[in-house]
Order: C-alpha cells, then sequence, then structure tokens
C-alpha cells in the first residue's frame, strides 16, 4: 500500500503535495463475502500493472483481470455522512487504480465524503453473466456502501470513462435482479442518491461508440438489442438519480455525444440533471492534465452540485 501521506498529485497548479486528512490510511474489503457469482469458467490471473513506477510520484497503475472485486475505503478525517462509491475506468480492458480511483478519491474525502473505490469484474474474462458482471459488482457494491454508511439516504456513485457506464447502469438499472441475494446487504437498494458520470463510455451504438469498450462489453459483433440492452440513453427512465454529467467536447477516444445524448435523454425522462461540457481537456485526465484548462474546474462543480442537492 502507498504512504498515503505524502502522495504528490499533478493538479490544477501543478505539481503540489496533497495530503487530504484521512482518518486512517485506507483499507480494503471484498465486494462479495464468499467470491463473486459466476466464475467455474474464469482462469484468467488477476495482475497489477505498473506504468510509471516509483520514483515518479505520479503513480499510474491498473488491475487486470479482476478476479476478487474490493472497495478501498477512504475514511476522512471530518466525515460530513456521505458517502461515494467510485468506479474507476480503463475501457472495460482493464481498471484504473490511482489516476481515476485513489486519487480523485482523496480529493473529495477532503470534502467530508467517505470514498469507496471498486476494482470490478471485466466481461471478456469469461464470466458466466458476461456484460451484466461489472453491473452485478456495482449493484452489490452499492448495497454493500450503504450498510456501512452513516447516513444510507446520501450514498452516490461517481463513474469515469468505462466506469462511467458501470456507474450509468447502476443508476438505470439499480433494480434489475442480476444476481441471487447473498446475505441481508442484498436487501437494501442499489439505487444511488447522486449519479456522477465524468466523460462516460454511455453509446455502445457504433456512430459514437468507444469501439474498445463496446467490444470488450459485447463482442465483436453485437445485435442491435444488445447494442440497445446496454446503452444508457436507452434506459433513461424517471426515477434514475440525479445526474451530474461532465465532458471535454475535444474528447478524441469517447466522443462527447455519448454524455449529449445521455442528457437529451435524461431531461426527456424529466430526471434532474446538470452537464458541463468543457472546450479543451481530451480524455481521461482525472485530476491530472488540467492545468491552465477550464476543465480544472471540476471538482469544485462537482461539490458546489453536492451541496445545492443536499449531499454535504
Amino acid at each position: 500500500m502507498a504512504d498515503w501521506t505524502r502522495r504528490t498529485l499533478l493538479t490544477a497548479s501543478g505539481l503540489a503535495a496533497a495530503a487530504p486528512a484521512l482518518a486512517a490510511a485506507p483499507r480494503v474489503i471484498p465486494i462479495w463475502p464468499n467470491g463473486p457469482p459466476g466464475g467455474e469458467g474464469v482462469s484468467v490471473t488477476e495482475a497489477v500493472v505498473e506504468r510509471n513506477p516509483p520514483p515518479n510520484p505520479l503513480r499510474d497503475r491498473y488491475v487486470k483481470h479482476v478476479r476478487t472485486p474490493t472497495l478501498t475505503v477512504f475514511t476522512p478525517a471530518r466525515p460530513s455522512g456521505a458517502s461515494l462509491l467510485m468506479t474507476p475506468g480503463g475501457g472495460y480492458k482493464w481498471v484504473v487504480m490511482d489516476k481515476e480511483g485513489y486519487e480523485c478519491a482523496e480529493r473529495f474525502a477532503a470534502a467530508g465524503v467517505t470514498v469507496y473505490v471498486a476494482s470490478y469484474r471485466l466481461p471478456a474474462d469469461g464470466w458466466a453473466d458476461g456484460p451484466a458482471a461489472p453491473l452485478q459488482d456495482a449493484q452489490r457494491a452499492l448495497r454493500l456502501v450503504r450498510s456501512l454508511a452513516a447516513d444510507p439516504r446520501r450514498v452516490g456513485v461517481m463513474g469515469f470513462s468505462a466506469g462511467g457506464h458501470v456507474a450509468g447502469c447502476l443508476s438505470l438499472m439499480f433494480d434489475t435482479p442480476t444476481y441471487a441475494p447473498v446475505d441481508s446487504v442484498d436487501s437494501l437498494s442499489a439505487r444511488p442518491d447522486l449519479s456522477m458520470l465524468m466523460y462516460p463510455v454511455a453509446t455502445m451504438h457504433p456512430a459514437f461508440a468507444h469501439a474498445g469498450s463496446r467490444e470488450q462489453l459485447l463482442g465483436p459483433a453485437p445485435t442491435a438489442d444488445q447494442e440497445c440492452r446496454w446503452s444508457l440513453e436507452d434506459n433513461a427512465r424517471a426515477d434514475a438519480p440525479p445526474t451530474f454529467l461532465l465532458h471535454a467536447g475535444d474528447d478524441a477516444a469517447v466522443p462527447v455525444e455519448n454524455s449529449l445524448r445521455l442528457y437529451d435523454a435524461l431531461r426527456a425522462a424529466k430526471v434532474e440533471t446538470e452537464m458541463h461540457v468543457f472546450e479543451e481537456g481530451g480524455h481521461g485526465f482525472g485530476l491530472r492534465f488540467t492545468a491552465g484548462r477550464s476543465v480544472a474546474a471540476w471538482p469544485a462543480l462537482v461539490e458546489a452540485w453536492w451541496k445545492r442537492k443536499g449531499f454535504v
């Protein structure tokens, strides 16, 4: 585990020491008490890959072939009672740990939010339920977070890129049965109270889909029914949680139309929705690569929205 008291982040003002006041070092808990469902045909080996090894201060790790989904818990020294499930991206090929996980968790723990960073299973690894495996993990994780929350009515979800698709599926399919209950935690609602989707993979229709995520989730030749089943804009519903969308107009990986189409669908369903589209920022910036760009304002915009919604 990293030394969380000496993490150095690339923030909007450049390289700066950033050590949010945590009550303790982050801890890791399993999402499933006895292992996830549908793993009989899975033979891959879970591994952490380091893309930016020390002494470089900006860690860049990802988990591939997740076999044991977990939550890494960041508990603030001054908790507000709000809790946040965070689902990092990785194109459904792996799950990013630092840039869209631990760094953002520390940032929002500083605002008093208890943050749970998820590692979730990947749909192409042989799980019996295929594209539903990440949603199974997300539903179980949200219920687990709610069972641990100081205020179970203030439990949000924040997802980045393909993790935004995971969070979006959770927000729109929270009551879809995807697994058999395993304990009393599964009697709790999996509906987030707020949903924040950061440059999300939203559509599976080929015109604007992120090709890599689409293939990892649905295979090389999905049917039209599969595309609709897993496109967020086709699943908008009136009882979805209030939603915050953020995207950069120059995103060359996940076109901004992913957020634009979802915004239109949520508005048509009369869901409370706020969207911010920045002129520049690209894709996958997290808290990094924002210096001098308007997109650097995104954490403050999220926190302002939280306050208006009574989340913090």
